[in-house]
């Protein structure tokens, strides 16, 4: 990994708190709804927020 620069870290961190808002608001959702359609369908836009944090979070190693 090629060094970052405190901008560009904080910019990560920042999206990173983004990212995890996020995935944390999705499943809230998903566990309150009644449909099971829209249940799924927000669990996987949680699943594709919780990849979004990893890659970014792979960054940071």
């Amino acid at each position: 990994m090629a060094d970052l620069t405190q901008k560009e870290l904080s910019a990560l961190e920042e999206q990173l708190n983004y990212e995890k808002i996020l995935i944390v608001k999705y499943h809230a959702m998903a566990t309150q709804c009644s449909d099971p359609q829209l249940k799924t369908s927000l669990e996987q836009i949680a699943a594709k927020h919780q990849g979004h944090y990893e890659k970014l979070f792979s960054y940071l190693n």
